[in-house]
């Protein structure tokens, strides 16, 4: 496991820290590859029965390190991002989100996957991938317009604004509110109540509520195809350039 991630196991609950808090938890390739080992042996672990995700200094992650996506750019092929979303969405235990501070593009779209999500009033969510002349991933263009109707999802995908956890929460993303020094301990809480439920009922349940998982992973490819296309287009190496270009 990278020290970009911290896994602690602990009354069958696996908590998943994001560890870079310099960087408000970016996500970099790295982090991408230790996410989706840590879920991928949770999946077969039986002594885990649910999942936490959290973020350290403050802020749960301000999305992808836009650095990897110049070293896309730079070097085409394999993008673990892509990987992580949908190891999230063919995940079959539960999973729940402890959001404060900035929970941004992937940050944001990540909690669609969640079946529990807990934040703090003032944290901060956004999906601006059309700002940097990208398309939504991790199956947000469909997830999003299910959970939040057509004109909510206007706004926060095609618009690009931002939320709080608050409005997050009246919108039905957020399952309930605390301060952000609390909403870890909330959300195991949360998770230490799955995980003492009978495992058995609890999958097969999750599964029904869910169903059959193929469309969202097939919108995830169709959004990755166009991402990708995106990615390498003027328009977004003018705007990646003009952010690697400002004064740090």
């Amino acid at each position: 496991m990278s020290d970009k991630v911290l896994a602690l196991k602990d009354y069958g609950v696996l908590q998943l820290l994001f560890n870079r808090p310099e960087k408000k938890n970016a996500f970099d390739r790295e982090t991408y590859l230790a996410l989706i080992a840590a879920l991928d042996a949770a999946r077969s672990d039986d002594a885990v029965r649910a999942v936490v995700f959290a973020g350290a200094g403050g802020d749960f992650t301000a999305g992808n390190d836009l650095a990897d996506f110049r070293d896309f750019l730079e070097r085409p092929g394999d993008f673990p991002a892509l990987a992580f979303v949908k190891t999230l969405a063919a995940f079959e235990k539960p999973m729940i989100a402890a959001v404060a501070g900035d929970a941004v593009g992937v940050g944001t779209t990540m909690l669609f996957h969640c079946d529990l999500v807990y934040a703090s009033p003032d944290a901060r969510l956004r999906m601006p991938f059309i700002d940097l002349g990208l398309v939504p991933e991790a199956g947000a263009s469909l997830l999003v317009p299910q959970r939040m109707g057509m004109a909510r999802a206007s706004q926060y995908l095609l618009l690009g604004d931002g939320f709080s956890g608050a409005e997050a929460h009246a919108l039905g993303l957020v399952n309930a509110l605390a301060p952000s020094e609390s909403v870890l301990e909330m959300a195991m809480a949360a998770a230490e109540k799955l995980a003492a439920k009978p495992p058995a009922a609890l999958m097969a349940s999750r599964r029904l509520m869910r169903g059959d998982p193929a469309d969202i992973l097939a919108r995830i490819d169709a959004e990755a195809a166009l991402f990708a296309k995106a990615l390498a287009s003027p328009t977004t190496r003018q705007r990646l350039a003009a952010f690697f270009a400002r004064p740090k």
